[in-house]
């Protein structure tokens, strides 16, 4: 019962049975009202794989809270002994340190070298991926495959924001701002990926999040798996591994991303505008290793059609999170 709850409820908790090669964390977008304020916070555990007491005793195994500034392109990786890492068994509660996390808030107090952040901010109609026992969240029938390399969760695409943060002594208001909230767990992060979301679309409420991925199944062997949501005027459009759709075109270049894909209901045509980003830590086997480069400048215009052709939605969304990375070539040669 207890694996079924994790299963049925990603937004929670999975690590508490696991005592190495295991990492979680919860990502936290924050973009204020005027647009010129974009944080991602993400809290989370590391656990190192293997049975190396003296290295895990030396802090590889360890919690931490990122904070990347977007407008900025800085980055900070507080890092936290893993006994400060305190999550509940049957809610979604957090600690690190002296930070709070919740479905419906998040409460900062980070004081070091590197930054200091405090505040409050709390978050108004919640919009998660729809949880089923058949499907239950973004993964769809894989979320009850066990020990898959890497879990997703898209805990909520769009919600209204309540509260202020000073950061480095300046207070930013993010009421009337808006937020999205995923999270990612596992073993370590896919060898090859590319990841964008954005709910700044000029029709309020239209948020769109994706991924594509080498999925490792046996040995050597691996499969290209995605995911892709539309949320608009109160609707979900799923284009996913599991649902029948096909990629129609991939192509990534220096500046633009290009996919398109296909199922018996619906196209979604999507080009992303890459920009500058900076460095985040990003979990390997062994380490929480600064290699992942991500931004919060990009834009994504999407093309949503009903299978006649018909336009559902068009636009360009704005303040979009992008990572692009490791082997590319190999995430682009399937077929």
């Amino acid at each position: 019962m207890s694996y079924i709850s994790q299963v049925l409820h990603p937004e929670r908790f999975h690590g508490h049975n696991i005592r190495n090669g295991f990492f979680e964390g919860w990502y936290y977008k924050l973009i204020d009202a005027t647009e010129q304020h974009r944080l991602a916070v993400i809290p989370g555990i590391f656990l190192f794989a293997g049975e190396d007491a003296k290295a895990a005793d030396t802090g590889d195994n360890h919690c931490f809270i990122q904070v990347l500034d977007g407008m900025a392109g800085t980055a900070s990786y507080h890092h936290y002994p893993k006994a400060a890492f305190i999550a509940a068994q049957d809610d979604f509660r957090v600690q690190v340190g002296q930070s709070e996390f919740t479905y419906d808030c998040l409460r900062l107090d980070i004081h070091d070298e590197q930054r200091t952040v405090q505040g409050e901010v709390r978050f108004q109609q919640i919009t998660p991926w729809p949880v089923t026992l058949a499907s239950p969240g973004v993964m769809g029938p894989f979320a009850w495959i066990p020990q898959m390399e890497c879990y997703h969760g898209v805990l909520s695409f769009n919600h209204a924001l309540e509260g202020t943060l000073q950061v480095d002594g300046q207070m930013i208001n993010f009421t009337g701002g808006r937020g999205y909230l995923e999270k990612d767990w596992g073993k370590g992060f896919p060898s090859g990926y590319v990841w964008m979301q954005t709910n700044h679309f000029d029709n309020y409420g239209t948020s769109f999040e994706g991924a594509i991925a080498i999925i490792p199944i046996v040995g050597k062997l691996s499969f290209r798996g995605f995911q892709c949501g539309v949320w608009h005027d109160g609707q979900l459009y799923k284009f996913t591994t599991y649902n029948g759709t096909q990629v129609k075109a991939f192509t990534i270049t220096d500046h633009l991303v290009t996919l398109v894909y296909a199922n018996s209901q619906h196209q979604l045509e999507i080009q992303a505008e890459r920009a500058e980003g900076t460095l985040l830590h990003a979990p390997i086997r062994t380490q929480m290793h600064r290699r992942v480069n991500e931004t919060l400048k990009a834009s994504v215009h999407i093309h949503l059609k009903d299978r006649t052709g018909r336009t559902i939605f068009q636009g360009t969304g704005r303040n979009a999170g992008l990572e692009v990375h490791g082997d590319l070539d190999r995430l682009l040669s399937y077929r």
